[in-house]
């Protein structure tokens, strides 16, 4: 029997409700179908120019410094932590949720000397607070979250990087779930260190993460006494390799830079501030519904992700049971809470395309549905 040279593969078509990755739009799909160049042709380097411009728009900077890992958002962490903290040196994490403790737990590995400033999942830290911490321990650098997607929280960046800059410290950001649906503007809060995503605010297929580092935080890489101990994400070496002689360091997945390509080609179409705004537009709605049906959102108002949204299990649910129900009766996925918050939220996003207002009414229509029927 002949065999097929045509694959069977045929996955579900899904409506990705959950906290990433996102629906990706079809011109984005049809952007990876391209042929492939080689990782040192002339086209790819236009390829990598043209999203660098273009990340520094969604970021809200001018860093000359603005490059894609080519990993997911735990590889940026894992590039921001490796290249800027060196074993001995004091890193300070505030810590309310699941990734927060992810960069603290990098840390250690990396051989930092590592301090938290430690709340219950579910809230987010004050400038007061942040300040007392921070003068007690003079760190060298701070790293937190300013969309933590375990729990639906917003941190104000300049809560932190205000007294960060008092006692010296040099500031680290994860981005990853805020990157390309709500305001980061880096250099108005004065962030040294940021890193992203691609499969979340960016609605483009995960493998890739932005990264870029302020001109002062650039000087003390430089300055740096020790090699950086991942050789994949030294990104000394990997500015040889996009900047100037390009010189050979990886494989970059092509297609995964077009897919990124052509994503922020849409966000700049679409426009960045109606696309903030859209997405406001949505979560409204969303909260509205949610709230008329009795239900509870996890956050309190004002420091809610917008596009991410925790709503409070009812008592007497069986949140996988639910969740399970949507994916079977109505294709849609969703997230469920993890860490103490197991079983107690769902978590759900409303991002890229899916941002609208249409939508979260069949959102919430579908979820009332399996919760109650």
């Amino acid at each position: 029997m002949p065999v097929s040279t045509v694959s069977s593969l045929n996955p579900p078509r899904r409506l990705l409700f959950g906290p990433g990755p996102s629906q990706v739009a079809p011109q984005v799909y049809e952007a990876m179908g391209k042929s492939i160049v080689g990782h040192l042709d002339p086209f790819f380097f236009e390829v990598v120019e043209d999203i660098r411009r273009d990340l520094r728009t969604v970021f809200g900077t001018k860093n000359p410094f603005i490059h894609v890992i080519s990993g997911t958002g735990s590889a940026g962490m894992e590039t921001a932590l490796s290249n800027f903290v060196e074993p001995g040196q004091k890193l300070a994490v505030l810590v309310s949720g699941y990734f927060s403790e992810r960069i603290a737990e990098m840390g250690h590995r990396h051989g930092a000397s590592v301090v938290r400033l430690d709340k219950p999942w579910g809230q987010n830290f004050s400038e007061a607070e942040v300040a007392a911490f921070l003068d007690k321990e003079k760190p060298h650098a701070v790293a937190f979250v300013h969309a933590e997607t375990s729990t639906g929280v917003l941190q104000d960046p300049s809560a932190v990087t205000r007294p960060a800059k008092a006692v010296g410290a040099i500031t680290i950001m994860d981005c990853v779930t805020s990157l390309g649906a709500i305001p980061i503007n880096l250099d108005a809060h004065g962030v040294d260190v940021a890193f992203s995503c691609t499969q979340k605010g960016l609605s483009c297929p995960p493998g890739l993460s932005p990264v870029t580092v302020s001109p002062a935080a650039v000087e003390i890489l430089r300055a740096r006494k020790t090699a950086c101990p991942i050789w994949y994400m030294d990104l000394k070496l990997l500015l040889e390799y996009y900047d100037g002689a390009h010189r050979y360091h990886h494989t970059a997945p092509i297609s995964a830079f077009y897919a990124l390509h052509q994503g922020l080609a849409l966000v700049n179409e679409e426009g960045l501030e109606a696309r903030f705004a859209r997405h406001v537009k949505a979560a409204a709605e969303f909260v509205r519904r949610i709230e008329a049906a009795n239900l509870k959102m996890f956050v309190p108002a004002g420091s809610r992700i917008t596009h991410l949204n925790t709503v409070c299990v009812p008592e007497g649910a069986d949140e996988l049971k639910a969740r399970k129900r949507l994916i079977a009766e109505h294709g849609i996925e969703i997230a469920g809470g993890f860490g103490p918050l197991a079983g107690k939220i769902f978590r759900i996003g409303l991002m890229g395309p899916l941002a609208t207002e249409d939508n979260a009414a069949l959102l919430v229509d579908a979820l009332i549905s399996c919760l109650h029927n």
